[in-house]
């Protein structure tokens, strides 16, 4: 609720993503797919805050191609939520990829990549 009261007051509307974690790593967030649909439910009611999209991190892949199922089950998942009935403004985005796999989220209908390393280099923590 303060989120809310917050964000009308401010005059912004944030858009969300729901990360969907496929895997169950545990160095890794987000909802398991049987929980995301209470999640669209509870959106829904959201005055100040919208969903658009879903999210995810695959697990680290050696080679690009490794990622494609998990970016295909996500891209699945979407058309699986909007045939029963979601709102589609609420899936409008599919944000999988990252530098290193970006070619491959695309291919499996990505619409938003996060490609940091890719223009800015590796992090040294």
């Amino acid at each position: 609720q303060r989120l809310d009261l917050a964000a009308v007051e401010a005059g912004t509307t944030p858009e969300l993503l729901i990360q969907v974690d496929l895997a169950g790593e545990a160095s890794k967030f987000g909802a398991p797919p049987a929980e995301v649909p209470r999640l669209f439910e509870t959106a829904a009611r959201l005055k100040a805050a919208r969903v658009v999209g879903l999210m995810t991190l695959p697990p680290l892949a050696n080679v690009p191609e490794e990622a494609r199922p998990w970016f295909r089950r996500v891209r699945d998942l979407r058309e699986g939520w909007l045939a029963a009935g979601v709102p589609p403004p609420m899936l409008r985005e599919l944000s999988m990829g990252m530098s290193g796999d970006f070619d491959v989220a695309i291919q499996e209908g990505a619409t938003m990549v996060r490609v940091g390393t890719a223009i800015f280099g590796s992090r040294h923590v």
